[in-house]
């Protein structure tokens, strides 16, 4: 069953390196056990997509998210801020080469790379 998606999630680069966490702000005004809840509009590089280590796909380059569309496919039945919630099934483009998956859809502070 699909989770929820809340700030600190670990997220993880098919291109990259190492894993990361994500970072949602608290413009979405909701909460999940205090944390940010994210939508799938959370996909802004730095932002909320923090860099996975080396790419594959540059050589060992950095792994600096390259993210201009949304996460799909979303919570198909629940929305957050008029967008669709993220949930743990959902993916994000990368367009270096990678796909970004969630690991693990909880808080994880105290791995912060």
């Amino acid at each position: 069953m699909p989770l929820h998606v809340v700030n600190c999630a670990v997220l993880q680069c098919s291109s990259g390196s190492m894993t990361s966490l994500l970072g949602v702000l608290p413009v979405h005004r909701e909460q999940i056990e205090y944390q940010n809840a994210a939508n799938i509009s959370d996909h802004v590089p730095i932002v909320n997509i923090r860099p996975f280590g080396a790419c594959a796909n540059l050589s060992g380059g950095p792994c600096v998210p390259a993210t201009p569309n949304p996460w799909t496919p979303g919570a198909p039945t629940v929305t957050l801020d008029y967008q669709l919630a993220l949930d743990s099934t959902s993916k994000l483009i990368c367009t270096v080469g990678g796909v970004i998956s969630i690991v693990d859809p909880e808080e994880h502070t105290d791995t912060i790379p």
